[in-house]
């Protein structure tokens, strides 16, 4: 890990004590297996980090997933969602979740790929044809059981599932894109991924990794030109006010995954566990319908706000990005997993 990594690490760690001593402290110690005929063990709250503002899709989600697993297990695990990067970015919520500093975190597949380079298999062009085709394989676990475990020994992490991220496209602060060479030199926010920066250099632009809470004070003050992302974030993260126009290039299908603690998750008693999963799929179907309504506001109100959302040829990225399958996808795991996701459309 950088030294820079390290820092921001321990910054986050700060903070997160921090924030939970203002809201009154840890959780209580115990296994919330609800004892072994001693004394009960005591309720634990599961502290979830998230990047998203309160009137996201995926904060609305998982707040009542928590309500409804609280219900399910008898108040013996339940969830406290932290939003707008309370507990850090990202970045630092993933290595906070595998040291147990913080319990879960929504991450994008992005991160997970500095860890394994097999989600790069869910994450390239073409993997997905519609939100239904990308739910049905990332929450299904005879696609990818092997894989929501594999990180286990090594970070202590567990995946449990996917919530959609919608299609991504690109927004500019000035022109309309019609074509990749619309975007050619422009500097363009991508997250700290090799496939996002080789996909925004394959269209000829400028990829500048940067957080996402720093997108909007970067396309304000002109570090950057642009930005991709989906209607939701580009409504409810106000992108829209600094970089008005919206190109549909819809060059993948993004997944946001739900992360926990390996040990923590183990602490769970087979009832309880099943209780979890259950709500779980709740919480993802829930996050599914709302998503669909979420985008249509998103587009009516950004459209209110002196926002424009334009057609491109999309023959024309297809073929720009096609390319990076082949590149990306190198190992035996993630082309048996690519075919695996593919199949599933059929």
């Amino acid at each position: 890990m950088s030294t820079t990594t390290k820092l921001l690490v321990g910054s986050a760690a700060g903070l997160v004590a921090l924030v939970l001593t203002g809201c009154g402290g840890a959780t209580a110690e115990g296994n919330g297996n609800g004892g072994d005929g001693g004394e009960a063990a005591a309720p634990k709250t599961l502290r979830l980090a998230l990047n998203q503002t309160e009137e996201h899709p995926s904060y609305i989600a998982l707040d009542e997933f928590g309500q409804r697993l609280s219900e399910a297990t008898d108040g013996r695990w339940t969830i406290d969602v932290y939003p707008n990067e309370t507990l850090g970015a990202q970045a630092e919520s993933l290595q906070l979740v595998g040291d147990g500093s913080v319990d879960m975190a929504i991450v994008s597949g992005a991160q997970l790929e500095t860890l394994s380079q097999d989600f790069v298999a869910l994450s390239v062009p073409t993997v997905f044809d519609s939100i239904e085709h990308q739910m049905s394989v990332v929450n299904d676990t005879e696609v990818v059981g092997d894989l929501y475990t594999s990180l286990e020994d090594s970070n202590s992490l567990t995946v449990i599932g996917g919530f959609t991220q919608g299609a991504r496209s690109f927004y500019i602060k000035d022109g309309t894109v019609e074509t990749p060479e619309d975007l050619a030199g422009k500097k363009l926010r991508v997250q700290e991924s090799e496939l996002f920066i080789a996909l925004v250099e394959a269209l000829g632009a400028s990829p500048t990794p940067m957080a996402f809470g720093e997108v909007y004070t970067g396309l304000q003050s002109g570090v950057i030109d642009g930005a991709e992302n989906n209607e939701v974030s580009y409504f409810t993260q106000k992108h829209f006010e600094v970089a008005p126009s919206f190109s549909y290039t819809n060059h993948l299908i993004g997944t946001d995954y739900l992360i926990i603690n390996s040990d923590l998750l183990a602490e769970m008693s087979e009832d309880d566990r099943a209780a979890f999963d259950e709500e779980w799929t709740a919480a993802w179907e829930q996050h599914t319908e709302l998503w669909t309504d979420a985008t249509e506001q998103a587009i009516e109100d950004a459209e209110a706000g002196g926002a424009s959302f334009n057609e491109v040829d999309e023959d024309a990225f297809t073929e720009a990005l096609e390319p990076l399958v082949d590149e990306f996808l190198t190992e035996d795991s993630q082309i048996e997993l690519y075919e695996a996701a593919r199949g599933a459309a059929k």
